[in-house]
C-alpha cells in the first residue's frame, strides 16, 4: 500500500526537521508521496526547497510536491499532519501582550493568550477536517501538532473526527532525563501524565527499576536549571513537572519576568526570520543548528513513529493526546489527555493510569472544564461561554481582567 501524507501548514519552520525525520526513518516508515501545503507561498518556496535537499540526501525516493491548492493537497492523504498558526507570529506576540495589560500572564497556549489562539484555530481546524472528510483517503488520520493541542484535539473528537493529539514536549524530556540517567532513551520508560502542557512525569523506569529518587536527588540540580523551577519544589512534587507548570506553580515570578519584557514570541519571530533566510541556501541540505532553538527537537521522531504505527499497526507506546476513556481516574471517559498509549491501526488506546495526588488531579480537573469551555465558545461564538470559560482559568479567574481581555481580543466574529 502506498502512503501519502499531507502537511497542512508546509511552509513552517518546523517542516524541515518533519522531511529530516521522513528521510532518516524511511526504514520504519516508506511515505511515497509528502505533500506541502500552506496559504503563504513566500514561506512555502524556500521550505519546500529545504526539504527537498534533506530529503535526497537521505536517499529518500519518493515525490514531494508543495501547493496552495488545499484539495490538491488533502487528495487522497492517508495522514493530514495540522501544523498551522492562525494569524502568524504577529497574533502570537498579541497574545502574550494584551493579557500582561490586564495583569495576567500572556503565553501562546495557557492562561488567557492560549485561550485567544484557541478561538482563532478551533474553526480553521473543525473547517479542515471537514475537508479531510470530503477529500482525503478513506478512514485518514488527522494528526494534531497545532496549539493549544489538547483544546484542539478535544474539538476534533467531540466534532467525530478520526484525530489523535501530538506534542513534543514528552520525548524532548525523555531524552533530556536520559542523558542524565546516561542510559539509551529507548530504554527509559516515563509516566508522562495530565493534558497537553500540564503534564507531569511521575516515574522513570529503566529495565524494571524506577529511577525518579536519582533524577531528583543526584541530578537534580541539572534538572531544575533545565526546566527553570526550584529544586525544593521538584523534590517536593516529588515528580518532573513539565515547564509549562512554571506559569501556575511560579505564577508571579513568570507575570514579572513577561512584564519586563521577556517575550518568547519576539525571539521566534527573530529565530524564524534566520531560518528562512538560511533556508534560501540553495547549498543547505542538512538542519541547521538554529533550528534547535525554535523548540522543534524530536518532533520528527514522535511524528514518524505515530504514524508508522497507525500504518502498521505494530503497538508501539507513545506520549499522546487522546479520549480518557477510563484511563486516568477522576476524568470523564470522553476527556481529552496526554498519556503514553498503544498505538495500533485502529488508533491510539491509553494505557491505565495511577489516580492523580489531590493537588495535581485538582488542577488537571479545573483546565479540563476551561478546556470544554473553550471548545464551546469557540464552536458557538457565545460571548457568555467565553467570558466563563477565561474565568474557569486560574491564570485569569477574575471577572475584571476577564471581561478586559475579552473585549479586547480580535475575534473575527463577533461575540
Amino acid at each position: 500500500m502506498t502512503v501519502k501524507v499531507a502537511v497542512i501548514g508546509g511552509g513552517s519552520t518546523y517542516t524541515p526537521e518533519l522531511a529530516d525525520g521522513f528521510g532518516r526513518l524511511a526504514d520504519r516508515l516508506n511515505v511515497d508521496e509528502l505533500v506541502l501545503h500552506d496559504i503563504d507561498s513566500t514561506r512555502l518556496e524556500p521550505v519546500a526547497a529545504v526539504c527537498g535537499r534533506i530529503l535526497r540526501r537521505h536517499g529518500w525516493t519518493g515525490t514531494l510536491t508543495s501547493t496552495t491548492d488545499l484539495v490538491k493537497a488533502l487528495e487522497g492523504a492517508h495522514f493530514v499532519l495540522v501544523q498551522l498558526r492562525v494569524g502568524g507570529q504577529e497574533a502570537r506576540l498579541r497574545d502574550e501582550t494584551l493579557p500582561l495589560a490586564h495583569g495576567r500572564i500572556g503565553q501562546e497556549t495557557t492562561g488567557a493568550g492560549g485561550f485567544g489562539k484557541a478561538m482563532r484555530t478551533v474553526p480553521v481546524v473543525l473547517d479542515l477536517a471537514e475537508q479531510v472528510g470530503w477529500h482525503a483517503a478513506p478512514g485518514a488520520w488527522i494528526i494534531d501538532f497545532t496549539n493549544p493541542t489538547g483544546i484542539v484535539t478535544q474539538a476534533l473528537l467531540d466534532g467525530g473526527h478520526r484525530a489523535i493529539g501530538l506534542c513534543n514536549v514528552a520525548i524532548h524530556l525523555r531524552h533530556r532525563a536520559a542523558d542524565l540517567l546516561g542510559v539509551d532513551a529507548d530504554r527509559l520508560e516515563m509516566e508522562h501524565v495530565g493534558l497537553n502542557h500540564l503534564t507531569w512525569e511521575r516515574s522513570a523506569v529503566v529495565d524494571g527499576v524506577d529511577r525518579m529518587p536519582e533524577l531528583l536527588g543526584e541530578h537534580g540540580e541539572k534538572l531544575a536549571e533545565y526546566l527553570e523551577f526550584p529544586l525544593e519544589l521538584l523534590r517536593e512534587l516529588g515528580a518532573i513537572p513539565s515547564r509549562y507548570l512554571r506559569y501556575y506553580y511560579l505564577t508571579e515570578h513568570m507575570l514579572a519576568r513577561q512584564q519586563a519584557g521577556h517575550l518568547r514570541a519576539r525571539e521566534v519571530q527573530k529565530i524564524e526570520s534566520e531560518l528562512l533566510e538560511l533556508y534560501r541556501d540553495p547549498t543547505l541540505d542538512t538542519k541547521p543548528p538554529q533550528l534547535l532553538n525554535r523548540g522543534g527537537r524530536y518532533y520528527s521522531d514522535a511524528a514518524v513513529a505515530l504514524i508508522a504505527s497507525l500504518h502498521d499497526g505494530r503497538g508501539d507506546v507513545q506520549a499522546v493526546n487522546v479520549r480518557n476513556n477510563g484511563a486516568l481516574p477522576g476524568l470523564d471517559d470522553d476527556a481529552v489527555i496526554e498519556v503514553q498509549a498503544r498505538i495500533d491501526r485502529d488508533g491510539a488506546h491509553p494505557l491505565p493510569q495511577r489516580a492523580l495526588p489531590a493537588e495535581m488531579l485538582g488542577l488537571v480537573q479545573q483546565m479540563k472544564q476551561y478546556e470544554r469551555l473553550t471548545v464551546q465558545a469557540a464552536r458557538t461564538r457565545d460571548r457568555r461561554t467565553a467570558l466563563l470559560a477565561l474565568m474557569a482559568n486560574p491564570l485569569v479567574r477574575e471577572y475584571d481582567p476577564a471581561r478586559g481581555i475579552l473585549d479586547a481580543l480580535p475575534i473575527t466574529t463577533k461575540l
